[in-house]
């Protein structure tokens, strides 16, 4: 898959490139820090290509996020029953790492669409979730991105 989605955004005019990598950057578990090397490797200039990345990879993650919110308005004001055991004991480990921890460390273990819409269906702030996944996005997006430029240099591939 990741070939494939080089290969689509090398196949694109150089000024439509970035297009290809916020794309990728949509995808879950491509995200930012997929979508990033994925543009440097494909020969985006690597400013470019990292916050093409992390915009495709926000929106992404705002369409999630939003969805998610509204469907847990809808279900809360239906909903008089209380927690299974499976879902009070989720609700107690997000309890103890909160919006910050989930969103800076959960993406190595889920995409960010994924995880921002626990936290929201938890009942975590949605300006929360939003703001701390942003500040997840745009790390993971520059860490990856200069590891994926260190790593083509070193490779040979030059940037």
């Amino acid at each position: 898959m990741i070939e494939n989605l080089q290969s689509f955004t090398e196949s694109l005019p150089p000024l439509l490139q970035w297009v290809g990598v916020m794309l990728a950057g949509a995808i879950p578990f491509v995200e930012s820090y997929g979508g990033s090397v994925l543009g440097i490797l494909a020969g985006v200039n690597p400013v470019v290509a990292i916050a093409a990345a992390i915009v495709g990879n926000v929106i992404s993650m705002l369409i999630f996020v939003l969805t998610t919110s509204r469907v847990r308005t809808a279900a809360v004001a239906r909903r008089d029953k209380p927690d299974s055991p499976r879902r009070a004991k989720l609700r107690e480990r997000f309890d103890r790492f909160g919006v910050p921890g989930v969103s800076l460390l959960g993406q190595t273990v889920l995409p960010s669409q994924i995880t921002a819409a626990a936290m929201v269906s938890f009942g975590a702030s949605r300006n929360a979730v939003i703001g701390w996944q942003i500040v997840s996005i745009i790390l993971w997006g520059v860490v990856f991105g200069v590891l994926g430029m260190v790593g083509s240099d070193l490779a040979g591939y030059g940037v």
